[in-house]
């Protein structure tokens, strides 16, 4: 019962609520994690639990992972900006241990009938976000920010629910159900669902197409402009001059990028510390108008050594996703493909409503992996008696 509801609200309540409550996700989210944990431990299916941490500790993305939290940490020597650093801290750490106490608690094979319930949850809300949004909105969220942040959520959760639906071969149902959330996207003010799910529906052709290439591809794609992110803004000015024009609020960003690039440059190795990328913008310590991206945070707050783990992470998630079925591979990468522009498009990737919904994203594929069918059912053969 406790593990059912558990993933009730992972599944169904949380893309509903986030429609109504920016703070939705934050909160449902540790509550559905505790459920399923406490129902592992009833069962007595956490046994296994310490074999299965260590192997993903030992990882090269578990390790990685581990260097990248050291160093956020070793940043509180050098941040100006110590409380709110420590308190941001303390959240990734948190949002970490909750993914890791998810993942073991998740049982190893997971019940259809739970899993159905997400694409039940996204494709209601779906529903009501499209009626919402011509409507005007709810009373409860008059500026529409709510609603905003609730759709962002549902294209980042249609793509574990369009994998659980191909590998269930209901093609039709994950069509109508894409469609439901492109809706969505198309009716939204700043477009940034759109692009996410733009990005997400090239990666999921392309691995479609071929696994290993839109694995291998997506991942290069990711570490490889998270490596490289600082060359970015004298590549990509002279662009954007001769697309918008030298004036352009695009144009002045990157500007302002390389500007901070050229002025500090042993700065790229160390990085300024958490936190500064944002506070530093209040305080006048970088321009207004500096990028807000997730490559030019993870720069500037981690330097090199953020960067490469940042990179080693992401390429090692995208490659190494290997699952039982092949059907759930093009999911995964358009998962990846969509989170990624999302967060290079300036969503607030340091905000604790979105690294919720990236563990809730992997607890979600982890659980719809071990949803599938390991054995082949034999077939039925008829024999006719003379």
């Amino acid at each position: 019962m406790l593990r059912r509801l558990g993933f009730a609200i992972l599944f169904f309540a949380v893309p509903l609520a986030a429609l109504f409550t920016r703070r939705a996700i934050v909160a449902m989210a540790p509550l559905a994690v505790i459920l399923l944990v406490l129902a592992s431990v009833l069962d007595g299916s956490a046994r296994n639990a310490r074999e299965k941490l260590i192997a993903l500790l030992v990882s090269p993305g578990g390790v990685a992972g581990i260097v990248l939290l050291i160093w956020a940490a070793l940043s509180l020597v050098w941040t100006p900006f110590l409380p709110q650093a420590s308190e941001r801290l303390l959240n990734i750490t948190g949002m970490a241990l909750m993914a890791l106490g998810g993942y073991l608690a998740v049982p190893e094979r997971m019940r259809s009938a739970n899993l159905y319930l997400l694409p039940i949850g996204v494709g209601l809300a779906a529903l009501i976000a499209i009626v919402l949004s011509i409507t005007g909105g709810s009373a409860s969220d008059p500026e529409g920010l709510s609603l905003e942040r609730g759709m962002l959520m549902l294209v980042v959760l249609l793509w574990p629910a369009l994998a659980w639906l191909h590998s269930r071969g209901r093609n039709l149902e994950a069509l109508g159900l894409a469609l439901a959330v492109a809706v969505c996207s198309l009716l939204t003010r700043e477009g940034l669902p759109l692009y996410g799910l733009i990005a997400g529906t090239l990666a999921f052709f392309v691995t479609a197409w071929s696994p290993a290439l839109g694995s291998r591809l997506t991942g290069l794609v990711m570490a490889g402009l998270l490596l490289f992110a600082p060359l970015l803004p004298f590549v990509l000015k002279p662009l954007a001059t001769g697309l918008y024009g030298p004036k352009a609020p695009l144009v002045a960003s990157l500007e302002a990028w390389r500007q901070i690039v050229i002025s500090e440059p042993l700065r790229l190795l160390t990085g300024h510390g958490l936190e500064t990328a944002l506070r530093g913008r209040v305080f006048g310590l970088i321009p207004q108008n500096a990028p807000s991206t997730l490559l030019f945070e993870i720069w500037y707050e981690l330097g090199l050594v953020g960067a490469v783990a940042g990179s080693i992470i992401l390429y090692q998630a995208a490659t190494r996703s290997k699952v039982s079925r092949a059907t759930m591979e093009p999911g995964i990468m358009a998962a990846f493909a969509c989170t990624f522009t999302l967060g290079c498009l300036g969503i607030g990737t340091a905000q604790v409503w979105w690294f919720t919904t990236l563990v809730v994203l992997v607890l979600i594929f982890v659980a719809i992996e071990r949803g599938q069918f390991r054995t082949k059912r034999p077939k039925a053969v008829l024999r006719r008696h003379l």
